[in-house]
């Protein structure tokens, strides 16, 4: 590539540069927010950057200045993490706890910063013990997650039993229908849900192309591909361009540096994507070292030595380049964000997790696809996706402009790009269903007929009376059926009684807030988990959380006899139990040997090294497996009055698999 630009750009790279520094003064829409707060609900849209935290530490200092107690909730541990450090500058750290599952600090403080399962259990608790969440304000971030598929039903379980007198604010860079949630927030909560919208990012985003040629092109012009491109593409289809196998990275980040439009946030398809990007990026584009870097690198090795031979340090140092994705290990993609954020990186290359939450903005975004894996397939980017990746764009008081680059491939539509461009946000849809988990805590403080009332008050209910799908009660109906149908099975297995009222064991498996509760409570029940000693019980409690889609089987010489004999006892005693929710039709899912086997290795004190050679895992996946494996350990732990053996057991293998690098402080 050669570096070039369009005459056309002179006027827009002129731009380029941080802003004078001047004092701050609140925008009307967050001015408008703060007072909707302090009234009512409200519901914040506004993109990436624009100063929705600035109003939720406002609406937290106002209520925190009269006595009050404020709860942030976020989807993600790491996000909550930072904002327990930024919040604890701001109040001071005696005045704000965190609890994510991982970590639990201060849980008595005024302002608790944590994630939103946690808050729902909170909420289970308290209409448990019949109370009111001791609670003044909820701040939900990210609130487009109402309409995730795996999670959005946490969110909303939240919004349904939060009780009236508590104001709630959401907020959120990607809802297309905030008006129609804020109806059907006011329809159960009995009080206005104000939406105080902002359309204007506050760093304008310029569209670019690059040329294979290395030249630097508009997007668009006059709404439509800028005409050279409509000759590239013309060329493509007749089959004078020639396709690339591996984009030049390198190269690409030579023409980004020449126009200043660095640092830049790659997106790309997949974890190995991400990694193999780092070898074009060894030769030609090295930065000589600067003091800054070399200290900053050096204070976080110091914090992190076990980082000091991760095999992505030396691209990082030689040129200044990083991979962030979930398969990497908790400390690294904190050494990368630290790096990014200080300035001292010039690119990041990453899968769309980054987009969805983790603060680090560029000057620049790099597309190559315009689709995305959803988990099964492949589908064309929707709109909500293209502005989370967008608005990592322009940084907020760094940068006057930023820019989209969209590079020229197999998986790259230009015209959906250009779409997309001027396509609000996506609908967000109701993603509420009954699991096993859901309906255990219900029963805690509602009469089944209680939870057909909740089924009616649900924003699936809602969504089908606007909508035209349907009557609100059709909806509701749907719902309540699949809950008799949870109900039936619990009854046959001696967790509730006839009268809908759940029993001694239906009680204390209620408090399993697991995705496989019956399967963990039914080991209980009967006495398969080991009784003496942590690694078995923690292998066996790793049964019931694995959700990947390996099913690696390891050889019998590689598994310790006493492994074995806990699986087989185990599987031995839940096989009528898994037969009866087959016949019944509920999915129960894989039990596999090997996820167990690694953490029983972990338990017994196995490197970390050795123990990724041994199960071919990546380090973020064998994390993610410890983690989860931990809070089920956490959750048994909590049954001290119902299991005390085994809770004293769970709370001690907790403590042996939670050590770095698995955790780091």
């Amino acid at each position: 590539m050669t570096p070039g630009a369009e005459p056309v750009l002179r006027g827009v790279f002129s731009r380029i540069g941080r802003p004078p520094e001047e004092p701050f003064i609140p925008d009307a829409f967050q001015l408008e927010a703060l007072e909707a707060v302090r009234r009512a609900d409200c519901l914040v849209t506004a993109p990436t950057g624009a100063g929705k935290t600035w109003i939720a530490e406002k609406a937290i200092s106002a209520v925190f200045e009269r006595g009050g107690r404020c709860w942030y909730a976020s989807p993600l541990k790491a996000l909550s993490n930072a904002k327990w450090v930024e919040f604890g500058a701001s109040f001071g750290p005696r005045n704000v706890g965190i609890l994510t599952g991982d970590t639990k600090e201060n849980v008595d403080a005024p302002v608790i910063v944590g994630t939103t399962e946690i808050l729902r259990n909170q909420l289970y608790d308290s209409m448990h013990r019949g109370e009111s969440l001791d609670c003044d304000l909820i701040i939900l971030d990210e609130a487009h997650f109402l309409g995730d598929e795996d999670r959005g039903v946490v969110w909303e379980e939240i919004m349904i039993y939060l009780p009236g007198r508590i104001n709630l604010l959401l907020l959120s860079a990607t809802i297309g229908n905030a008006d129609e949630i804020a109806r059907w927030l006011a329809s159960i909560r009995g009080k206005e849900c104000v939406v105080v919208r902002e359309e204007n990012r506050p760093v304008p985003l310029y569209p670019l192309f690059l040329h294979p040629s290395g030249r630097l092109m508009p997007l668009v012009a006059k709404k439509k591909l800028y005409g050279k491109i409509e000759g590239f593409l013309k060329d493509q289809a007749g089959g004078a361009g020639r396709r690339r196998q591996t984009p030049p990275y390198g190269d690409i980040i030579e023409v980004l540096r020449e126009y200043d439009l660095l640092p830049a946030i790659f997106f790309l398809k997949s974890r190995s994507d991400c990694d193999a990007a780092l070898k074009a990026c060894n030769n030609g584009c090295e930065r000589p070292d600067g003091f800054d870097f070399d200290r900053d690198i050096s204070g976080l090795l110091e914090r992190f030595p076990y980082l000091s031979n991760h095999k992505q340090l030396f691209p990082l140092r030689r040129a200044r380049v990083a991979s962030h994705h979930g398969g990497h290990l908790p400390a690294w993609k904190f050494m990368v964000e630290s790096m990014m954020k200080s300035g001292r990186l010039d690119a990041i290359f990453a899968t769309s997790t980054v987009a969805a939450g983790v603060n680090f903005p560029a000057r620049t975004i790099v597309l190559f696809n315009s689709d995305q894996f959803n988990g099964r397939e492949f589908l064309p980017l929707n709109a909500t996706e293209f502005h989370q990746m967008t608005g990592r764009s322009g940084r907020r008081g760094l940068d006057r402009i930023g820019f989209m680059l969209a590079i020229p491939g197999p998986f790259m539509d230009l015209k959906h790009v250009r779409g997309l461009l001027s396509e609000r946000s996506d609908d967000v849809l109701s993603r509420i269903r009954n699991d096993f988990s859901m309906v255990l805590n219900l029963l805690l403080s509602h009469s089944p007929e209680d939870v057909r009332v909740i089924f009616e008050r649900s924003f699936a209910s809602f969504q089908s009376q606007e909508n035209g799908n349907g009557s609100r009660g059709e909806s509701a109906q749907r719902l309540w059926k699949d809950f008799q149908k949870h109900l039936f099975f619990l009854k046959a297995e001696g967790f509730v009684n006839a009268q809908g009222r759940l029993t001694e064991d239906g009680a204390w498996a209620s408090r399993l807030r697991l995705d496989n509760p019956l399967q963990v409570a039914e080991c209980l029940r009967r006495g398969a988990f080991p009784e003496s000693d942590e690694a078995l019980l923690a292998a066996v409690v790793a049964l019931f959380v694995y959700d990947g889609d390996d099913d690696a089987a390891p050889s019998k010489r590689e598994i310790p006899r006493r492994l074995r004999r806990a699986y087989e006892r185990t599987l031995a005693t839940l096989r009528p139990l898994l037969e009866r929710m087959d016949d019944a039709g509920f999915d129960t899912g894989p039990l596999p040997l090997w996820a167990a086997m690694a953490i029983y290795f972990w338990s017994r004190g196995m490197e970390w090294e050795r123990l990724i050679e041994k199960t071919g895992m990546a380090d973020g996946d064998l994390v993610m497996l410890i983690s989860r494996t931990a809070d089920n350990l956490r959750q048994i732990a909590s049954l001290s009055d119902a299991h005390p053996e085994i809770a004293k057991l769970a709370a001690r293998a907790r403590e042996t698999i939670l050590r770095e690098p698995v955790v780091f402080t």
